[in-house]
């Protein structure tokens, strides 16, 4: 069987109508020691494409990193496939929140071997990464972040805490994890190695890393939020506890969010109107993810720039000609902060 996808977006969306699933989106992690992790993946890769899952995964010799989208009717018999790993019995999955009305979450079924699951720039051999800080449970959450003593910080990238975050959290202005850890611990932390430090991201796994990080480096009271923002949302819905998260929470996959709250805390990155509808522009070589507003979308003919806007209207040739020469980079969100032309 081949273990990869070779068709092009265009196959992919034909065939993914063609099935016609209806899908229950789910993210889970575990750290574990996998000693042969392209066996593993070769594995999850058959045993998954024959539920017909799609979605994004990151396999390495520290464990898994999973955001997928299974079929409903298949979705028993992918966790009892799943259960059947010993390391991954019994593992929380997170369900989505709202699955939006995107026609498809993901294109197609990816499983990468990485070094890490999660790029931290951490080494991991210097600092015990199971002495991790205590997790909480929604009701716990926003027990202890009500109290004057604690510090709520959000260890996500600032192009994700932009249209959402829990109310009066720190938003440390970074563009990703590695960047996070520095900024955290210089900017926010430092001098607070007393305090009480309550760490949130959207599914956990960040905070499973630097909660144990951040202990190693002489901070005695810290937290984490059990299963982060998903998690949190679902048990206020099913315990009846108010929800102290605001707007949209960001997310992976062609959703680009999950609403939470019916609060608009952002705004076109364009006019300023208020907005937290992601758009990506529609010149391929950009394709910088932004917040756009229906106008604007309409005036600019979902570009981020005029310039961006004048090159759609080249012939194809003369785009890839330009495509060819741009470099792209990890820190394209960078852009989305300012007002865009």
């Amino acid at each position: 069987m081949q273990l990869w996808n070779k068709y092009s977006k265009e196959e992919l969306e034909q065939q993914l109508r063609a099935k016609n699933h209806r899908y229950t989106l789910v993210s889970f992690y575990q750290y574990a020691h996998l000693s042969d992790p392209s066996v593993f993946r070769n594995e999850l890769f058959s045993t998954w494409m024959s539920l017909d899952i799609i979605g994004r995964t990151y396999v390495a010799k520290e464990g898994i990193n999973a955001q997928i989208a299974v079929p409903e009717q298949h979705f028993e018999a992918f966790k009892q496939k799943l259960y059947a790993y010993p390391f991954l019995n019994g593992i929380r999955l997170n369900v989505a929140v709202d699955t939006g009305a995107t026609e498809f979450p993901f294109l197609k079924l990816k499983i990468k071997v990485r070094d890490k699951i999660l790029a931290d720039g951490l080494n991991d051999e210097s600092f015990d990464v199971t002495n991790k800080g205590k997790h909480l449970t929604a009701k716990e959450f926003n027990e202890l972040t009500s109290q004057e003593d604690c510090l709520l910080v959000d260890f996500r990238n600032h192009y994700e805490h932009e249209v959402g975050h829990f109310k009066d959290a720190i938003l440390p202005d970074v563009d990703t994890f590695r960047d996070s850890l520095p900024v955290i611990e210089q900017e926010i932390l430092k001098g607070n190695e007393d305090r009480k430090v309550i760490m949130y991201c959207t599914g956990g796994i960040r905070c499973e890393k630097a909660s144990a990080w951040f202990r190693h480096k002489g901070f005695k009271n810290v937290y984490q939020l059990d299963g982060g923002i998903i998690k949190y949302a679902n048990d206020c819905k099913e315990e009846g506890l108010e929800s102290k998260f605001i707007g949209k929470n960001f997310v992976f996959d062609e959703r680009r969010a999950e609403r939470i709250s019916e609060d608009v805390i952002s705004q076109c990155h364009q006019c300023g109107a208020p907005c937290d509808e992601h758009t990506n522009c529609a010149f391929e070589g950009c394709h910088l993810l932004f917040i756009q507003c229906e106008s604007c979308k309409t005036k600019t003919e979902n570009c981020c720039s005029s310039a961006c806007q004048d090159i759609i209207h080249l012939p194809e040739e003369e785009q890839k000609q330009i495509r060819q020469k741009i470099t792209k980079s990890n820190l394209v969100f960078k852009k989305g902060r300012f007002k865009l032309s």
